[in-house]
């Protein structure tokens, strides 16, 4: 995969359409050059973006979302789904980098955009912007977030999407997100909240694993093993020593990652901690936590969930031991010994060592 050049002109790291037709416009130039000018051969793209803009009518809520679909799909055969939930202050146009990677690999990917925790928050008056994200943090968001994911995933599955709905693989659906995106991948994936003496249930069935990264604790709850005790599908974490979030109020560290993956009692999960990095630098953003460890870890990253993927749904291991000894270097220590290579179906091992490994 080639570094990851996109430059964002918003806080979740998406590209203005602009900037998008004017990359494209550089990239087919160059192209051509490399092939002897204007009379090669076009070269056809791996993936093609769609953006669908849905509406939930069932509580007047508008789910905007992108798909990344693989161009190069072989006839009849099932496509393997993530559908990836953007952090706070995101849309659907970031975490571009892992949409075009998975793609590129036969792995659709749809991004789904909550309006109520998305990049409007920026705008508007800027010493209103503390209180706006504080109020976009509060539970009702979290389960309307739920809700969308549902919902994306309802439409996905139907005609909306023309036949690519019914080329998915039913039984290769992913849950994905990174910070405020991870928990609500986890609350689709079976997370639960006690309120009022009530379970706040918003599991989501079709969903067979989930990749969180940067997940922060969940509003608090000092019994986390009871929140995350229903989570009964594979998981794969994502993090770095240095993955802080911090506002005025505010502050959550790398070990509330560790603990959210220590608290899930399901046997088959994946930890991996790069050295360093910041918390959002595992969105679209090219310089935070440093250049060239920022593009390191995109690449990583992308790599490290198709072969969490082959290790679940195919018992393959050997993309996951090759990603092992090509990304040891940026881990914050090396990998911890694990049997990737067990026949499928059998427990998968924790391959990667943050701070408080053992």
């Amino acid at each position: 995969m080639k570094p990851d050049r996109s430059a964002p002109d918003s806080p979740d790291g998406s590209v203005d359409p602009g900037r998008r037709r004017m990359n494209a416009l550089l990239l087919s130039m160059a192209v051509m050059a490399a092939h002897g000018g204007a009379g090669a051969q076009p070269v056809a793209p791996s993936f093609e973006v769609i953006d669908f803009d849905w509406f939930d009518p069932a509580r007047a809520r508008a789910v905007p979302v992108r798909l990344y679909w693989p161009a190069r799909t072989v006839g009849g055969t099932p496509v393997p789904l993530v559908v990836f939930s953007h952090g706070i202050g995101g849309s659907r146009q970031g975490y571009s980098y892992l949409g075009r990677h998975w793609s590129t690999h036969g792995v659709a990917s749809l991004h789904v955009q909550h309006v109520g925790s998305d990049a409007a928050l920026w705008r508007g008056n800027p010493f209103g912007v503390v209180g706006r994200l504080q109020s976009a943090a509060r539970e009702h968001e979290a389960i309307a977030r739920a809700a969308d994911v549902r919902f994306a995933l309802d439409g996905m599955l139907s005609d909306r999407t023309g036949e690519r709905g019914a080329a998915v693989d039913r039984r290769r659906i992913v849950a994905a997100g990174h910070s405020y995106g991870a928990n609500t991948t986890l609350l689709a994936v079976g997370a639960q909240v006690v309120r009022n003496g009530q379970a706040i249930v918003c599991l989501d069935a079709r969903f067979t694993s989930a990749i969180v990264i940067s997940a922060p604790p969940f509003y608090g709850e000092p019994d986390l093993a009871s929140v995350l005790r229903p989570v009964s599908v594979p998981t794969l974490h994502v993090t770095a020593t240095d993955d802080m979030i911090e506002i005025p109020g505010y502050r959550s560290g790398v070990e509330d990652r560790l603990a959210i993956f220590d608290a899930i009692a399901h046997p088959h999960k994946l930890l991996a901690v790069f050295r360093g990095g910041s918390h959002s630098m595992f969105t679209d953003r090219p310089n935070t936590g440093g250049r060239a460890l920022n593009a390191e870890v995109k690449r990583a990253t992308a790599d490290l969930a198709l072969a969490f993927l082959d290790l679940v749904f195919e018992g393959d291991g050997a993309a996951l031991t090759q990603w092992r000894a090509s990304w040891q270097p940026i881990l914050a220590r090396p990998l911890a010994a694990a049997d990737v290579d067990r026949p499928k179906h059998q427990k998968m091992a924790r391959v990667a060592a943050g701070p408080s490994s053992s």
